[in-house]
């Protein structure tokens, strides 16, 4: 799985692309904004942030204040991928956030998708 373009792709040109996904299944930004929150550790102003800056994925990522602890949780099929199976550690990152995103918009309950 050497799909390195997506690391080097706009978390910016993509973030509207998460939201658009969800409002058009009923789902909410502030909802999307919870999810990457969780995963992240940003918050609405660090987030904010990064989107500004226009910053890749590879740096978005890095730069997350943390890494949600519970991600081992995150299991199932995402573009083909069994996400707990990525070895990337960077794609298994953009996938579980995929993944999250997906989950939101198939209607899962906010506290199935926290992992709560």
């Amino acid at each position: 799985m050497k799909n390195t373009k997506i690391f080097k792709t706009s978390f910016a040109s993509v973030y509207p692309l998460y939201i658009q996904k969800a409002e058009k299944k009923g789902r909410t930004k502030a909802e999307v904004d919870a999810v990457i929150f969780w995963l992240t550790g940003y918050d609405k102003q660090t987030l904010q942030k990064q989107i500004s800056s226009n910053i890749d994925f590879e740096t978005f990522f890095s730069q997350a204040p943390r890494i949600n602890s519970n991600v081992s949780k995150i299991t199932g099929v995402i573009c083909g991928y069994r996400v707990e199976e990525i070895e990337d550690e960077l794609m298994q990152k953009i996938r579980y956030l995929d993944k999250l995103v997906d989950e939101l918009v198939k209607g899962k309950a906010m506290e199935k998708i926290l992992r709560k």
